[in-house]
């Protein structure tokens, strides 16, 4: 890895590729699941980014995510459908069962680019969560 920024999640810091749009989870389960070269269908992530763009728009609507972050996630997913970032969903299809690597690849996806489009740069302090605003499950009150 040439240039690398620093990411944090729950496990705590990792280094990233500087201009790679994946964040931390991403990260470890490359190193941790460094076992084929079988990646995640590209067909599969259309699908996920679909689920996504579904739930942002739901979530807008509710009142529930708020459009300045809406927006700019609608705009991400809208690119990522269109094949531009194919290359950040390097994961592999062997992990453990779960999926939930693949689903963090794609909110941190989402939640890194829809933050540059606000105009934010990826070493800067997150916009927008991968978690907190992308895969959001709050329960209505």
């Amino acid at each position: 890895m040439d240039k690398a920024r620093l990411e944090r999640d729950s496990f705590g810091e990792i280094e990233v590729p500087a201009n790679s749009l994946w964040g931390a989870q991403t990260q470890r389960s490359l190193s941790q699941f460094n076992i084929s070269t079988e990646k995640i269908p590209l067909e599969f992530m259309r699908a996920l980014a679909l689920v996504k763009k579904a739930c942002i728009l739901v979530n807008a609507d509710l009142g529930q995510l708020a459009k300045m972050k809406s927006e700019p996630l609608l705009l991400a997913v809208d690119e990522v459908l269109s094949g531009l970032w194919n290359s950040e969903f390097p994961l592999s299809i062997w992990q453990t069962g779960s999926a939930t690597q693949t689903n963090m690849n794609m909110n941190e996806v989402l939640a890194n680019r829809a933050t540059q489009l606000m105009g934010k740069g990826l070493d800067h302090e997150r916009c927008i969560h991968p978690n907190d605003d992308v895969n959001l499950g709050s329960i209505l009150q």
